[in-house]
């Protein structure tokens, strides 16, 4: 366990690379990419760490980066930032607010705003990797710096694991990744197990039997079917998941039929269900199943519904004593601005990365709000009102304190592990 005398030692130097960290940042939010098209942003980070030294490998699962710094022996630490932007219209008056324009997957050109925050992310990890590097005398062991594309496609993560990041990576010891939330920002917070929800996305397909309006006696109506699922299926999370514990269906989009008087023969609905353990997950799943597949018996479908999963996160679960140990290292250097994460409903896919790698893991959230806002709004009871959250298009988290307790909590994460004991003779 590191002195807290090391971090400070370390983080004495933050005002060298705040300046372009900062313009660094500036630049990624002005320029952001769309999942799986990371490419000026990877390119970007790679330089970065080579710049300090790094092995940096590129290309992993697309565009994703790997850097290693060996410092002699020790734990092997991995930290992780995501790097891609959403097909979001930026909505901010900032002076570097994105105008980016960029084709979809599916070819649709759409605008491009990182309205989630990973720039913030990139740029805090590369100025954690830029102080370590300077400082090796310090710590001894493996950082392993990641930057992994396409968090928000819940693939990015697997795509690098598929290939072949192990390799790459060598045996990682423990492995940590963060967050910018809408909370004051300075402060710090995490905990213990669930952190944040597994995610699922449903399409569901009912058949009906199409007929003139006119004439409903002769239709299967996909449409009083569509409607009599979602109204069950509202009864999942309230009788079927017990009250203590969390879960979330919704449904996002129905779409039926193309004009008043045409019933049409079937009707797609698309689902997002959020649990937070495996045993709660598979209940809510398959009571949906059974509950649309009744109803189209009820109904006298003509044919099966057929369900298609897609957009997958597995849940982020961190590890009890990882961080106990981390927490404790972020009282030591945030004092009161270390505090307990709440429960999060949102989803991430960064736990693929230390799973697929066999160690344990912590996430935590940093505040990316002005502070003073923050507590106005929370005083007044107009937080849903006044202060963005993350994917608005008004969400711009403030430079500083934010790069900076983002930097501070990467640094003292990494030296949780890494650190040397400066109270020990011969590591002064």
């Amino acid at each position: 366990m590191t002195s807290p005398s090391a971090a400070s030692t370390v983080l004495a130097d933050l005002d060298r690379v705040r300046e372009w960290q900062e313009d660094l940042y500036r630049q990624i939010h002005q320029h952001p990419e769309l999942s799986h098209q990371e490419h000026d942003t990877a390119a970007a980070g790679a330089r970065r760490l080579r710049d300090c030294e790094f092995d940096v490998t590129e290309g992993i699962g697309g565009t994703g980066v790997v850097g290693v710094l060996r410092n002699g022996d020790g734990p092997a630490v991995l930290l992780r930032a995501d790097m891609d932007a959403l097909p979001v219209r930026e909505a901010t008056d900032l002076p570097y607010a994105s105008t980016a324009m960029a084709t979809d997957a599916t070819g649709t050109e759409v605008p491009v705003m990182h309205a989630c925050g990973h720039d913030v992310h990139v740029a805090c990890l590369l100025g954690a990797a830029a102080l370590l590097a300077a400082q090796q005398e310090l710590w001894a062991g493996t950082l392993v710096v990641l930057l992994q594309p396409a968090e928000e496609l819940g693939d990015g993560a697997r795509r690098m694991v598929e290939d072949s990041l192990a390799q790459v990576v060598g045996k990682v010891d423990v492995a940590f990744a963060q967050h910018v939330l809408p909370m004051p920002s300075g402060t710090v917070g995490t905990r213990p197990g669930p952190v944040l929800s597994a995610a699922d996305s449903i399409r569901v397909t009912v058949h009906g039997r199409g007929a003139h309006g006119s004439m409903p006696q002769a239709s299967v109506d996909p449409v009083v079917l569509a409607s009599m699922i979602v109204l069950r299926l509202q009864t999942v999370v309230s009788r079927e998941v017990a009250p203590t514990q969390p879960a979330v269906v919704t449904v996002g989009s129905i779409r039926a039929g193309s004009k008043s008087n045409v019933i049409d023969d079937h009707a797609v609905l698309e689902l997002n269900v959020r649990t937070y353990d495996d045993q709660t997950r598979t209940a809510v799943l398959n009571a949906i199943k059974r509950i649309v597949v009744a109803e189209c018996q009820a109904s006298a479908s003509p044919k099966e519904p057929e369900f298609e999963l897609f957009d997958r996160f597995p849940p982020t679960v961190n590890d009890t004593a990882t961080t106990a140990r981390l927490s404790a290292a972020f009282s030591d250097h945030f004092g009161d601005d270390a505090r307990e994460l709440e429960l999060q409903s949102a989803s991430e896919d960064f736990s693929d990365i230390p799973t697929a790698l066999g160690v344990p893991y912590s996430y935590w959230g940093i505040g990316g709000t002005d502070a003073a806002a923050y507590e106005a709004a929370r005083r007044a009871g107009r937080l849903n009102e006044d202060i963005p959250v993350n994917h608005s298009p008004s969400f711009a988290p403030v430079i500083q304190p934010t790069l900076d307790t983002g930097t501070r909590a990467m640094v003292v994460a990494a030296l949780a592990w890494l650190g040397r004991d400066l109270s020990l003779p011969g590591q002064d």
